[in-house]
């Protein structure tokens, strides 16, 4: 056994002689087919996969109208056409583009996780978010607390999305889906209805384009303005308080005064409160040290008299050195 390894190191030894290859260099030997396959689709991800997908991650998602966005919009080859079995299995050619509408006044946490529900509902999706404007908002739907700028820049600061198209349109139409290369349409599955619509979202549905998503129990931009009307009386005495004029809140100059006296009243109760709790804490200190005081006293009492009551240090406990103590009397 010896032998046939020594011979075996000989050979080996021989053949890189001959080659005139370094035995100090690791052989590279050939890759299997799964590290291939794992490096080709590396490469594929590298060269096809978006620029922009891992920068929204650091930096806001660009508008429609932005060069990352525009470049984007031109790599996409909208002659392949996903179906949604496509998009599920991961083997799309390209990225999925998803299409996400709204108004997203006061955005919250309900309207995060429906961005976030049409992000991950596909590997490589490409999420576009359309925002209403001020003007089609108004006019379809009522007044929003958010100007439609603030409105832009808070969805374009969510982790999930790609791109944000600014006055998106009211209804879908095929010219826009055409023009922005949309896949699929992502929105929840309730029927909204809008003038003589029964549906915006009839057409996307009959096209097999339509992405159904959840909604957040619990939370609405609706519910968030019921909080604030139900708590008015308390944020105008705030804002108030904090310098807002009656004009900024649009608050009658009778309901300006009314809430500033409330405040004086609040402010007068907070300080009484404040004096009582200190009297409190003040009336605990003194009486300790009134205890403190009492036990020092009798202490020096007992330190003095002695426990038999006799005065100690005097003529009396001199006198009484030599003389055998005599036991008290004890009256009955």
């Amino acid at each position: 056994m010896h032998c046939d390894a020594f011979l075996a190191v000989s050979h080996r030894l021989l053949s890189a002689s001959k080659e005139g290859r370094d035995l100090r260099k690791p052989v590279h030997t050939s890759m299997s087919g799964s590290q291939r396959k794992r490096t080709r689709i590396d490469n594929a991800v590298t060269q096809d996969g978006p620029a922009t997908k891992r920068m929204t991650l650091c930096s806001p998602a660009p508008f429609h109208d932005e060069p990352l966005a525009v470049a984007e919009r031109d790599r996409c080859d909208y002659t392949i056409k996903i179906t949604k079995e496509m998009a599920a299995s991961g083997q799309a050619p390209r990225p999925i583009r998803v299409y996400a509408d709204g108004i997203y006044d006061l955005f919250h946490q309900g309207h995060a996780r429906q961005l976030m529900q049409a992000k991950s509902a596909f590997p490589n999706v490409y999420l576009i978010v359309g925002v209403n404007s001020d003007q089609l908002t108004h006019t379809m739907k009522g007044r929003t607390v958010m100007t439609d700028l603030e409105r832009y820049e808070a969805v374009r600061h969510c982790r999930y999305v790609d791109e944000v198209l600014r006055d998106a349109p009211w209804v879908i139409d095929e010219a826009f889906l055409q023009k922005n290369k949309i896949d699929f349409v992502a929105h929840d599955e309730i029927p909204y209805c809008s003038g003589n619509e029964e549906d915006v979202y009839k057409f996307i549905k009959d096209k097999g384009m339509f992405l159904a998503t959840q909604r957040t129990d619990g939370i609405s931009t609706s519910d968030l303005v019921a909080r604030i009307v139900k708590d008015y009386d308390v944020y105008v005495r705030r804002n108030l308080a904090r310098g807002y004029s009656a004009r900024d809140m649009n608050v009658s100059f009778l309901n300006e005064k009314k809430f500033l006296l409330q405040n004086k009243m609040d402010e007068l109760k907070d300080k009484s409160k404040q004096l009582v709790e200190n009297f409190e804490g003040k009336r605990h200190e003194l009486i300790q040290k009134w205890e403190e005081k009492s036990r020092e006293f009798i202490f020096n009492f007992l330190e003095l008299f002695g426990r038999e009551g006799r005065l100690l240090g005097g003529k009396d406990e001199q006198s009484s050195g030599h003389e055998k103590a005599q036991p008290s009397t004890v009256l009955p």
